[in-house]
């Protein structure tokens, strides 16, 4: 398997991990609302550069909704 292949398989099995999580996800303050935002926001510019072939951006923006997830998660903003 090439390199392009794994990653673009390790984009679309994080990406179906993540639309799970965003979906059960709620804000619980207003930050939450922001940063509920941004991490759709960066869900969706990671679904753009995967169809552009810009397979390094698709994952690193999936790492920044990943990261956003969980921040607000531990600071209570996000259950």
């Amino acid at each position: 398997m090439t390199l392009d292949a794994k990653l673009t398989e390790e984009i679309k099995k994080w990406t179906a991990k993540l639309d799970g999580a965003l979906s059960a996800a709620r804000a619980r303050s207003e930050q939450g609302v922001k940063m509920f935002s941004n991490i759709k926001a960066y869900r969706r510019d990671s679904g753009h550069f995967l169809e552009q072939g810009d397979l390094i951006k698709s994952f690193e923006c999936l790492i920044w909704a990943w990261s956003l997830l969980e921040i607000g998660r531990e600071l209570r903003h996000l259950k």
